[in-house]
């Protein structure tokens, strides 16, 4: 939803604990993996464009919310190695860049920058071996969690890799049913199911149920944050980009585009009632009191007042050869649907459904 960054506590949105578990021959395995909004001071607030610009908050408090969050994260899950996702270029290089500053300043914590769209912008799964031969390390000596039919702990997970992107959906979750098919393919090995040699890719049918559930699980997640399936799905069930996928991302990228701008601000305002982010004083002016513009701002009547101009404009310039009064009208109704599209382009935030409850630090 409206969420991004960290509150000045360190705590993340989107933040997300995500546990395969596998369970086969008496044994049972785990790996945890975690989400989260990288945990600077920002924010990225809907205005009608399709992607909106990302807007670093300048804030003394910064690195303090850094530690914060880092500091809890190891206390929970022993050594952390953060990914982070995000292009190297535009407004989220920026943010990223911010962010390996940040990093740079805990000693604790490693972090890993991998431009996940540069490497994968062919849509191909197995690029991620780029990212992997990076953490690999670390990530098989952080472990996973075993235990055998008598009830011994022959595994423990001694740390967890934190991945992000922008909203920590679509490429955190290729990411993550990446690792964790590496992860699988350790603990089938070290219970005695596969050779060395072999990994469950080569089981068709075993290697299709693990890729439903990872993208089931990512549409799961999706649907709750943003309102659609994950995108990429392709990706997580079949290893690549298919047409019908790529139809489906669009689909879902329009459906995101009018929640995002048009409901979820509704949501995050119910969201904060219920979880108890904002108590209600009767005493204390109705937070849905609009303003004078606001009144005004009603998007179905902006959007009217463009369709209707843009049609008489056509109209009117189909008969623009017969007189002079029809160029006129041609020429007014244009300048009225341009103004009308200014207003609406210039002041878009006011056009969006916003959260009015809570600030969004």
């Amino acid at each position: 939803m409206w969420r991004r960054g960290a509150n000045l506590e360190g705590d993340t949105a989107n933040f997300i604990e995500t546990e395969q578990l596998l369970e086969l021959e008496g044994f049972r395995s785990s790996l945890l993996q975690i989400r989260g909004s990288i945990p600077l001071l920002w924010e990225q607030i809907v205005d009608l464009s399709y992607k909106p610009r990302v807007r670093i908050i300048n804030h003394e408090q910064t690195s303090n919310v850094v530690e914060r969050h880092f500091h809890d994260l190891l206390q929970r899950y022993g050594e952390i190695v953060a990914v982070d996702l995000t292009d190297k270029h535009g407004d989220e290089g920026e943010l990223s860049a911010a962010y390996a500053a940040e990093m740079q300043k805990l000693r604790d914590v490693r972090y890993v920058s991998f431009d996940f769209h540069r490497y994968n912008g062919n849509a191909n799964f197995d690029n991620l071996n780029v990212l992997y031969d990076q953490i690999s390390e670390d990530f098989e000596k952080q472990g996973y969690f075993l235990v055998d039919m008598e009830g011994n702990i022959l595994e423990e997970q001694k740390g967890v890799i934190r991945n992000n992107c922008i909203d920590c959906l679509d490429r955190t979750n290729v990411t993550q049913s990446f690792l964790a098919e590496k992860s699988l393919n350790i603990q089938l090995q070290r219970i005695g199911v596969l050779t060395s040699s072999e990994g469950i890719s080569m089981f068709p049918e075993e290697y299709g149920k693990f890729r439903t559930l990872w993208a089931e699980q990512g549409d799961e997640i999706s649907l709750e944050y943003a309102g659609t399936n994950a995108l990429k799905g392709d990706l997580v069930r079949y290893g690549k980009q298919t047409v019908a996928g790529l139809i489906k991302d669009g689909m879902s990228a329009i459906s995101r585009y009018y929640l995002n701008n048009f409901h979820d601000g509704v949501r995050q305002d119910a969201m904060d009632l219920i979880s108890g982010h904002y108590t209600v004083n009767r005493n204390s002016p109705s937070p849905f009191r609009l303003n004078g513009f606001e009144s005004l701002s009603y998007l179905p009547a902006a959007s009217a007042l463009i369709v209707g101009g843009l049609t008489l404009t056509s109209f009117t310039l189909q008969n623009v050869g017969r007189s002079a009064q029809q160029f006129m009208s041609s020429v007014i109704w244009a300048g009225v649907t341009a103004g009308v599209m200014a207003v609406v382009k210039a002041n878009g935030r006011q056009f969006c459904s916003r959260p009015r409850l809570c600030g969004l630090l």
